[in-house]
Order: C-alpha cells, then structure tokens, then sequence
C-alpha cells in the first residue's frame, strides 16, 4: 500500500481487475502530460503520475479509481515526496471523512 497525503494507492491482482474497466477509455491527461489522481481544491496542486499508464475513475466520486503502470511509474505533488510505483495495477482511493449522516472526499 502506499499513500500520499489523501490519496491511498493499494496495488492489485490483475485477475481482480473487472473486464469493463480494461475496456473502458483512460482519463485523459492534462496539459502537462499527466494522469491526475486528485486535484487540490484549495491549492490547485495535483496528486499525478508521470510517465506511461492508464487510469479509469468510477462514475461516483466515492468510487475507487484503477490505475495501470505497465513498466511502473512515480507519484508527484507539490507538496509531498514523490513515490515510485513497480509496474501493475492499483485501486486509487481518496481519503474520506464522516459527517453526520454521510461521508464526503477530503478536501486539500
């Protein structure tokens, strides 16, 4: 498991990936060539991975994310240490909190 700040990236089983999700498109990167994990509300800084892959968001902001690094890849942000990922696949979870009634993603 490896965590950046609200980000929780937990490595998986490629048999456990659901088909739909290989098929469906990758979510496009941004202008600086980047699959953006979560963007900062406040900052504006970005949790992203640089170098070759595909990432596939859930259709609810709860929903976990699939991120795939065929040769492996690193995790950037502004404010926190870069982390190298080995090659394979990951479920991508922002970290959320309670509030009466509900949970709601954690806002940087």
């Amino acid at each position: 498991m490896y965590r950046q700040g609200d980000i929780l990236i937990v490595p998986v089983g490629e048999e456990t990936v659901p088909a739909s999700v290989v098929a469906t498109p990758s979510v496009p990167r941004d202008a600086r060539g980047r699959l953006v994990l979560a963007l900062g509300e406040a900052t504006g800084h970005a949790h992203a991975v640089v170098g070759p892959g595909s990432l596939v968001r859930g259709a609810r902001p709860m929903d976990p994310a699939f991120l795939h690094l065929p040769s492996g890849g690193r995790v950037v942000h502004e404010e926190h240490a870069a982390i190298s990922l080995p090659k394979g696949w990951y479920h991508v979870r922002r970290q959320r909190e309670y509030v009466p009634g509900a949970f709601r993603v954690v806002a940087d």
